[in-house]
């Protein structure tokens, strides 16, 4: 670890909050494919669903539990905790769950990090590692939530930038990834070394994306997933992920200090665009970003800049979520009525809902421009197929539209502004514009195919008609006696009836066939638009034209 700076700010405790939104594959036989979940049920396995319950749970968790209740509007609670468990209005209309799954994984218990090459590692604690599912939405997010003490300033700005990239983006001369950290290590509760990091593997990594045109996960991220099984791994899983977005994962962090009004502009902006800038750079003044710091990102209505308090500070710039104030405050470190206590719950599904909410987007834009590159217009197969995707993409928009969608997420002002400025800078509002104009244009790129068909069809029934009602006429005529074989023996008459219907059904079958060269042959006669010599040459191309039905 660094030496400690003196004229630095130590950080009492720190907590990081870790993000990560993945795009799930599901086989579509594979067992429980409508609940990807299902695997994390096993006996065996080392995640366990988190519900809550009140009974047991002492008071102080459950007023927890109410304040993060009470914060949300009711669709936001019918979202994120399910219907009420009694219906006394409807009692026919059962209680429905929520249609957010959450697994939380037990047997992770400390994380073990060294920063560069030579520093003393940092050991912290894992509150919890959990998943989130969503009902009819292949997307699955990751939340991993670490802590500790005494941290220097230093220390937690390398920490924030180094920890949570799913893979390295480069190697230095050594062959040490840069950026991220030299070695992460996840420890049980008995401190054995569950997995590790293996960065400086550059061959697993450069041989992954020449194969397969896809980034490899570290080691130490794919253990901490499984048995979710990344899209090309060689390992056998019904249930596989894929990256949606750039490898460094979006991130929240708490800061209590003992003075934070004595850190710069430049240290504010340094945490708050931690993903853009590395700790300790020059930053460009005239980059927007720098220049427009604290009315873009912001949140100051808690910020006196005074003795008297408060001084909390909040920063949202979309990816992350920064959370700086007074360690000696009773009511900043509270972690049941405090700000502990809502930046680990509602400012943790504030910013989880504004990610999902782009996640699934992107899920669904990936999904359509899949569906167009699938498509071959030659092949009947392909076009079914196509149609069928499309489909099924537009229901499932429809569904997230009504179930999941919403702007207004709480009446508390700040919970509130945190979360549009997230959805903002995630351009969410923009990104399902563009969505919905894609699902529209596909859907109605499907009604006129339909409507083209249809006509189509009406044309060979038209056709088919007209030419059939020649053979109507004659055929009327049998009518006539024009064949007196009403005591004919059976099989003459059979035979006759055989006869006819062969040539009335070959008849047909050519109408059919050439039922478009025939549809223009009938409208060039009725229209005269033409001489009687090119109506009928034009009749006679029909034999030498191969037109599709």
């Amino acid at each position: 670890m660094p030496a400690l700076d003196q004229d630095r700010p130590l950080i009492r405790h720190f907590r990081q909050i870790l993000l990560w939104p993945l795009q799930l594959e599901v086989l579509s036989d594979a067992e429980g494919a409508a609940q990807p979940w299902t695997g994390l049920e096993k006996a065996d396995s080392p995640w366990s669903r988190v519900e809550c319950d009140v009974t047991h749970d002492p008071i102080a968790t459950q007023e927890r539990q109410y304040k993060e209740f009470v914060t949300f509007l009711p669709y936001v609670q019918r979202f994120l905790y399910g219907e009420s468990r009694s219906r006394g209005v409807r009692p026919d209309d059962a209680p429905s769950d929520s249609p957010m799954q959450v697994f939380r994984r037990r047997d992770v218990a400390g994380l073990r990090i060294t920063l560069r090459r030579g520093d003393i590692p940092i050991q912290l604690s894992v509150a919890h590692v959990d998943l989130h599912f969503f009902f009819d939405i292949d997307v699955v997010l990751l939340t991993v939530e670490v802590h500790t003490d005494d941290l220097p300033w230093s220390t937690a700005l390398e920490l924030l930038h180094r920890f949570g990239r799913a893979y390295p983006s480069g190697w230095d001369e050594a062959g040490q990834g840069v950026h991220n950290a030299y070695r992460t290590e996840w420890l049980g509760a008995d401190g054995a070394v569950l997995a590790k990091s293996d960065s400086d593997n550059r061959e697993k990594f450069l041989s992954f994306v020449c194969e397969h045109r896809a980034p490899c996960i570290a080691s130490h991220w794919a253990f901490l997933l499984r048995p979710l099984i990344l899209e090309h791994a060689a390992e056998e899983g019904a249930v596989r992920y894929r990256q949606l977005e750039y490898h460094r994962m979006p991130v929240m962090a708490y800061l209590a200090m003992d003075d934070p009004r004595a850190l710069t502009s430049d240290d504010f902006v340094h945490l708050g665009l931690i993903n853009a800038f590395r700790p300790g750079d020059p930053l460009p003044r005239r980059d927007p970003a720098v220049a427009e710091f604290e009315d873009r990102y912001c949140d100051d209505r808690y910020w006196t800049d005074s003795e008297a308090g408060p001084n909390t500070r909040a920063i949202c710039t979309g990816n992350t979520l920064m959370l700086v104030g007074e360690a000696g405050s009773s009511y900043f470190r509270n972690e049941v009525h405090g700000m502990l206590a809502q930046f680990r719950h509602q400012f943790l599904l504030l910013f989880l809902i504004a990610h999902f909410h782009r996640a699934t987007l992107l899920v669904f834009s990936d999904r359509l421009v899949d569906a167009i590159n699938d498509l071959d217009i030659r092949d009947a197969r392909s076009q079914l197929r196509f149609r069928k995707r499309i489909r099924d993409n537009f229901e499932a928009f429809l569904r997230f539209t009504h179930r999941y969608w919403f702007h207004e997420l709480s009446e508390r002002a700040q919970v509130q502004g945190l979360f549009c400025r997230c959805a903002t800078h995630l351009g969410n509002d923009t990104k399902y514009q563009d969505v919905k104009e894609e699902v529209r244009d596909m859907s109605q790129y499907l009604d006129s195919d339909t409507q083209r068909r249809q006509s189509n069809t009406v044309i060979r029934l038209t056709v088919v008609t007209t030419f059939g009602l020649i053979g109507t006429v004659a055929t009327g005529f049998l009518g006539m006696n024009l064949l007196a074989e009403a005591d004919a023996p059976f099989a003459v008459k059979l035979g006759y009836f055989l006869a006819v219907m062969l040539a009335a059904s070959l008849l047909t079958l050519f109408t059919v066939a050439k039922s478009r060269p025939l549809s223009d042959f009938l409208e060039s006669l009725a229209e005269g638009r033409t001489g009687t010599r090119a109506v009928f040459a034009s009749l006679r191309r029909i034999r030498s034209k191969r037109e599709g039905s």
